[in-house]
């Protein structure tokens, strides 16, 4: 039985988080490869951490420096350059983890599961009262943009969490701990631990 694949796009120190928009230059060879193969199939390619920088860039070491959880990327626009280059932007989807990579093609790929994140049943007023503490820390931390952040914060919780995520001072292993949680509340809550320690406390 033939197994799906999904192309990735391994990318140093970033993390992709759900709901996000991304914008990407696309050069090398490969990863043009992989837009054409992703804009003929029409579904989403995984973008992935690279973990550690190394030396020659080959694929089968490259597995050894990728995250093995990612998210998944829908295609949103193309903007084809003379040049053979592409410049485009992708939205976050599903989060998902590598189940097994393969090298058969210019680019690596991977059979992946899709690893939704899990907000329980009755966890709502915990879930509403963390979004508020990491809004809050976020502002906190980003005083200078506050009036910005407070027009553009998501109120759903999920969104929130991604869009602190990315606004916030974090290192990529941070932000790969955020992605890498059990739920949504754990999410928010490790979040939240990564505020400093005069942010942390509910207003």
């Amino acid at each position: 039985m033939s197994q799906t694949l999904t192309p990735l796009f391994p990318l140093p120190d970033l993390v992709l988080f759900p709901g996000l928009v991304l914008p990407l230059y696309v050069f090398e060879q490969r990863y043009r490869d992989l837009l054409a193969d992703v804009r003929r199939s029409k579904e989403p390619f995984g973008i992935v951490r690279i973990l550690e920088a190394g030396g020659e860039d080959s694929t089968k070491s490259f597995q050894d420096r990728v995250a093995k959880v990612g998210t998944l990327a829908h295609l949103r626009s193309v903007t084809d350059h003379d040049d053979g280059t592409a410049s485009i932007v992708v939205v976050g989807g599903e989060r998902f983890r590598i189940l097994d990579f393969d090298t058969r093609h210019s680019y690596l790929s991977a059979a992946i599961q899709e690893d939704p994140l899990p907000e329980g049943p009755g966890e709502q007023d915990m879930t509403a009262a963390l979004s508020r503490r990491l809004l809050d820390g976020l502002l906190s931390v980003r005083a200078a943009d506050a009036g910005a952040i407070r027009e553009h914060a998501p109120q759903e919780p999920l969104l929130l969490a991604s869009f602190a995520a990315t606004l916030l001072p974090l290192s990529g292993d941070q932000r790969e701990q955020a992605l890498d949680t059990l739920d949504l509340l754990d999410r928010l809550e490790t979040l939240i631990s990564f505020l400093p320690r005069n942010d942390r406390a509910l207003n």
